[in-house]
């Protein structure tokens, strides 16, 4: 092998722009010059020997003149120096001058400078000629009780790597370090020392766990690293170890180390695949993310995390674990909180869902309480689409989450806005109990909604899904309240033109003292008016808009009205369809129908009168009489129609019993210009029934038996009725009747009951 083939441990930078010197100045330096001198011209041979110089020359000078400094800059040099430079002959024997080496290296190891000592013993780790080694044997055995622990950790090393490569120089090195290291208390060189064990004699390195195996929680970190993997390499090699070093494993879980807590973790789940193993596991892990400020750390440990929940039997254990695993939401870093909540949504179960959504909740509300920054929006971003899709997977939790989400949909960041409105979009398509609760937070937030995308998306919805009269009058007021002053191009005109004035506001001035030309004191102070600012005339959303010439908006803002305006129609049409009655045919020369309220115990006609003629009808009058136990409380007003025009009248009607009643009458009127008598149009009877304003009420059995006392309630009905069910019966009752059952609860439904002799107020008692 030639010199440049040699294997080297040290790089050493070199000059590329230097001349390279000649061996005779590098010899002359080496031999008469100063300690400065020596030790560059020492530094230059052992940059040429690297580059592939031979300089064979200068061995012996080195060896004479350099060797015998007890300089420590020039002690390290030569301990590179004797690395590199070529040992033997060409034919592979040891050179002869290399025996006076030997013999520097003995007295470096008897040096009293522990430094010297270490770094040379550091340097026999790399020599790999023999006869180099066994003179030093007893300088290198007698470094193992030197009084400084830097002397014995390299001594351990260098006794480990000799008996490794020349096992017959020390054979009894096992023994000779398991004494040792019974002696030692020195943690690095513990480590040292056990680690050599493990790869040189495993017994005896478990021999050694045993016999402390109860103390491994006082021990460095350095040394519970090794212990941890002794473990792990014997009890897969031998299965049956486990029992006996678990419990080690379970106590190194509680180390100050985190490096030790997570090699214990990590060991402790290949060893054991019971609940409190991976429990104890998964908890260690989640301590180390939260306490442990590197950020890639948390994302390592975050990744055996995920290992674990790989494993079905182990995704139980974590479910219990959910709302530990959400500590680590406090860490500011995105892709920590990401894998987090990702963690999280794996793991969630029926059991746990409502308390993560409760913690993602608070998270949500608390980016809205800091700083606007880029993460705060990418984050709240994930916290929406967590809670959207728990919501999916967890209708009954979805009523919890709208109320928060919705608050930003007012947003200004566009993002986070849309993943809101993706959520509600859905939302309020598959859960239909919660659609009005969902329209109302909408209109809440609908005016202070700032993205023009968010307020189209949010007209689609309350178009497609308001369905009640009330709702569609709230979408209404929200739209004219976001449109500002209407005609909308004609009062800007007005605005820019200065015809429409902001409202001014007025102060006064400071209050002067001024003296005046007879030497009096008076007091000045003055009136000054000022305008809004442009911000302070900020214009409503919608408006803004439109002005803007936004015109997709405006589409969809028309689409919406004229959903919800066909839907109002309709919904009104409906409602007046089941209590109006037509009076009149569409023939007569006096077109008449009423709308019928019954409130209780009044009723309320509202007569619609159209003049179907191209007459004008005066003294036009409704007269109405009634029969049976109603009373007309005023009588209507006379009115002029128009040819063609059309009023409403409105007459109310008392009720004084519960028996059924009608209302007759007709229409009388003149005709401009005739002279004839009046004209009369007979109206169809309104039959008022009882049922019409009988509504379902409760009362106690006390109050029951009390009404029963004061009225004669007891009439003996025979029933003829192909039902054979008294349930089903009693049902037919109710809806007929529009009654109630008092005391469902109570009642057990058999034919038995039919055949009990209990007395007619008993059996009413027992179910109105």
């Amino acid at each position: 092998m030639t010199a440049a083939e040699n294997v080297c441990y040290t790089l050493i930078n070199v000059p590329m722009d230097s001349e390279p010197p000649s061996e005779i100045s590098l010899k002359n330096d080496l031999e008469k010059g100063d300690v400065k001198s020596k030790t560059e011209a020492l530094k230059k041979v052992i940059i040429m020997i690297l580059n592939g110089e031979k300089l064979p020359g200068l061995l012996m000078t080195i060896i004479r003149f350099v060797l015998p400094l007890q300089d420590h800059t020039i002690k390290k040099l030569l301990l590179v120096f004797w690395e590199i430079v070529p040992k033997t002959t060409p034919d592979g024997r040891l050179l002869h001058e290399m025996i006076l080496v030997c013999d520097a290296y003995r007295k470096d190891l008897q040096h009293p400078n522990e430094f010297i000592r270490g770094s040379t013993l550091r340097f026999l780790c790399k020599l790999k000629e023999a006869e180099l080694l066994e003179p030093l044997m007893p300088a290198i055995r007698a470094c193992l009780e030197h009084r400084h622990s830097y002397v014995r950790r390299n001594a351990v090393l260098a006794i480990y790597t000799i008996y490794r490569n020349f096992e017959h120089l020390i054979p009894d090195a096992p023994e000779l370090i398991h004494d040792f290291l019974v002696n030692e208390k020195d943690a690095s060189c513990k480590r040292n020392a056990f680690m050599m064990l493990i790869h040189a004699d495993q017994d005896r390195a478990l021999d050694y766990l045993s016999t402390c195996i109860d103390q491994v929680q006082t021990f460095g970190d350095i040394l519970q690293l090794v212990i941890v993997e002794l473990i792990y390499k014997v009890c897969h090699a031998n299965p049956s170890e486990r029992a006996r070093f678990i419990r080690c494993i379970y106590n190194l879980l509680q180390s100050s180390s985190p490096a030790v807590k997570y090699e214990a973790a990590g060991t402790l789940v290949t060893l054991s695949s019971a609940p409190t193993a991976i429990k104890a596991a998964a908890q260690c892990y989640i301590d180390l993310i939260i306490k442990e400020s590197d950020n890639n750390v948390k994302l390592i440990v975050l990744d055996r995390l995920v290992e674990l929940k790989e494993h079905p039997a182990h995704e139980r254990v974590l479910q219990d674990l959910v709302m530990d695993i959400l500590r680590v939401l406090s860490t500011p870093d995105l892709e920590v909180r990401k894998k987090t909540l990702q963690l999280a949504l794996d793991l969630v179960s029926s059991r746990n869902v409502e308390e993560l959504v409760i913690v993602l909740k608070k998270e949500v509300i608390k980016t809205n309480n800091v700083s606007e920054h880029e993460d705060t929006d990418k984050y709240r971003q994930l916290l929406v689409r967590t809670l959207h899709s728990c919501s999916v997977r967890f209708p009954d939790m979805a009523g919890n989450v709208i109320p928060v989400l919705m608050e930003f949909l007012s947003d200004s960041n566009e993002a986070a806005a849309a993943d809101v409105l993706e959520f509600v979009r859905e939302a309020i398509q598959r859960f239909d109990n919660l659609r009005m609760l969902i329209v109302e937070k909408m209109l809440e937030v609908f005016h202070a909604i700032k993205s023009v995308k968010i307020y189209r998306g949010a007209l689609w919805i309350l178009g497609e899904y308001c369905s009640t009269k009330e709702d569609i009058q709230s979408v209404m007021t929200e739209v004219r309240r976001s449109l500002g002053e209407i005609p909308i191009v004609e009062s800007e005109i007005k605005k820019e033109a200065g015809e429409i004035k902001p409202e001014e506001e007025i102060t006064v001035g400071p209050v002067q003292k001024l003296v005046t030309e007879m030497g009096t004191y008076a007091t000045q102070s003055a009136l000054s008016s000022s305008r809004p600012t442009k911000k302070e005339e900020d214009r409503p959303p919608l408006r803004g808009f439109l002005l803007d010439g936004d015109f997709f908006v405006a589409a969809s803002l028309a689409t919406t009205l004229t959903k919800i305006a066909l839907r109002y129609v309709a919904l009104v049409q409906e409602k007046k369809k089941q209590n109006v009655t037509q009076l009149t045919g569409f023939s007569d020369p006096v077109y008449a129908e009423a709308y019928v309220h019954v409130n209780q115990y009044d009723i309320v006609l509202d007569v619609l009168v159209v003049n179907q003629t191209s007459d004008t009808l005066q003294n036009c009058t409704l007269e109405l009489a009634t029969l049976g136990d109603l009373k007309l409380v005023e009588k209507p007003s006379p009115l002029t129609l128009a040819p063609h025009d059309f009023a409403n009248i409105k007459a109310n009607v008392k009720v004084a019993s519960t028996e059924n009643g009608i209302i007759f009458g007709n229409i009388v009127y003149d005709v401009s210009g005739a002279a004839s008598d009046r004209n009369c149009v007979v109206l169809s009877d309104i039959h008022i029934d009882i049922m019409d304003y009988i509504q379902p009420a409760t009362c106690t059995d006390a109050e029951f038996r009390q009404m029963w006392a004061e009225f004669e309630w007891e009439n003996k009905v025979t029933v003829n009725t192909n039902m054979v069910d008294l349930n089903d019966y009693l049902q037919h009752i109710l809806k007929s009747t529009n009654m109630k059952c008092l005391t469902p609860e109570k009642v057990k439904f058999d034919r038995e009951i039919l055949k009990s002799k209990k007395s007619t107020e008993e059996f009413w008692l027992y179910f109105f």
